[in-house]
């Protein structure tokens, strides 16, 4: 599909991965239309690892210190009662790759790649609920619950999750459950023991606790319970459960928790899929959570979804049709995003252990493991791929 605005690819979906696409399209000379259902998800922090800072480069967008992002300055493992096990390198880390991570939140990010995206159609309040693709066209036709239809050269499926698109494409697969559910929220917060740039994750057994500073005296955090799937699904405690659960922990976890107003925690029962070998067909693909969902352990999610922007713009750009674009996409993407997804899965279990076993395995990595091993291994996943930079 080389560069021609005449030609027009369908974005299902504008989040983070939906919005990168459209302007990566764009840039790429392609014309592009985005469809957006209501978004649902609760906004949450993000730690956009220096791969996806150098995506967005790429792209001609800089993440710059302000009061909705801060660079990633500190990254410590901690106990429940908060001494720390282990400091991460991150300035070494950040200095050798020449790029900062940053630490935002989800609305904030999509909303500097809104404005980035000016000028290209979006269409809101379209929920998309299937599509056609035509035998002798091979164009492709979204159809929305409203009744409204689109058609266009290729569809992109970057509607999370649960995406619709997917769902066509490989039926209803279940999501793969980590065992636990997460409590997040974001809350004007201040501690002596915390600052902005700042990540901390405090080990329990079978809880965790994350702290960030993500900017503007903000801090996002998240915390982790075992919990069977059912119960996780159907929650419905309040804040004073969540502190009690977190009671004899560390003097600034208990009182992030303390200051967050009940309303503004979400809950979430945490989930991955499994990375499929078919992505797509004919002239249909999918990008993202929608095709690689991942527990946040590694940090990843959004740095390798907007990696697959990248990817994707320039595939079609070079391809003499949409499917053959789509099919290389895919085979560059399959492999580093399911490593990542699988990656952290390993993590999650490990951290948040409760077996004993698991336990000391939990220990023996963070006391006994050399801290340049595991930086390296940091900054491996946070190389952008020379092909994408």
């Amino acid at each position: 599909m080389t560069a021609d605005a005449r030609r027009t690819v369908i974005v299902v979906g504008a989040g983070i991965g939906g919005l990168t696409t459209a302007i990566a399209l764009r840039r790429a000379g392609i014309g592009v239309e985005v469809y957006d259902a209501a978004d649902t998800t609760p906004n949450y922090g993000i730690t956009l690892t220096a791969n996806g800072v150098a995506a967005l480069r790429t792209l001609g967008i800089e993440l710059a210190p302000s009061d909705r992002e801060a660079p990633w300055e500190s990254y410590r493992f901690m106990t429940f009662r908060g001494r720390t096990l282990k400091r991460m390198p991150l300035g070494e880390i950040h200095a050798r790759l020449g790029v900062t991570s940053m630490l935002t939140s989800k609305a904030d990010l999509r909303q500097l790649l809104l404005k980035e995206a000016e000028g290209i159609p979006l269409t809101e309040d379209a929920r998309a609920t299937g599509y056609r693709i035509d035998d002798r066209s091979a164009r492709v036709t979204v159809e929305f619950a409203d009744g409204r239809r689109a058609e266009g050269d290729a569809l992109i499926g970057a509607d999370g999750i649960n995406s619709v698109v997917r769902r066509q494409l490989a039926g209803p697969e279940p999501t793969r459950y980590a065992g636990h559910i997460c409590w997040l929220s974001i809350v004007a917060f201040e501690h002596p023991h915390f600052a902005t740039g700042a990540s901390n994750h405090y080990l329990g057994a079978g809880q965790r606790f994350g702290l960030h500073g993500i900017g503007g005296g903000r801090a996002f955090w998240w915390a982790t319970k075992d919990m069977p799937r059912a119960a996780a699904r159907d929650w419905s405690g309040g804040k004073d459960q969540i502190r009690r659960a977190y009671e004899g922990w560390a003097d600034e976890v208990q009182q992030v928790i303390r200051v967050t107003p009940e309303e503004s925690i979400a809950v979430v029962p945490m989930e991955d899929r499994a990375v499929r070998d078919r992505w797509g067909i004919g002239p249909v693909t999918l990008l993202g959570d929608a095709v690689h969902a991942m527990l946040s352990n590694t940090g990843q999610g959004a740095a390798m979804t907007i990696e697959d922007a990248v990817v994707l713009a320039r595939s079609l750009a070079a391809a003499a049709d949409p499917a053959q674009g789509l099919r290389e996409y895919e085979n560059r993407r399959r492999d580093r995003t399911r490593r990542a997804v699988e990656r952290a899965r390993q993590m999650s279990d490990l951290e948040q252990a409760s077996r004993p076993m698991l336990r000391f395995a939990r220990a023996v990595t963070t006391h006994l493991v050399p801290t340049r091993v595991q930086a390296n291994a940091m900054r491996s996943m946070m190389t952008l791929p020379a092909s994408i930079g």
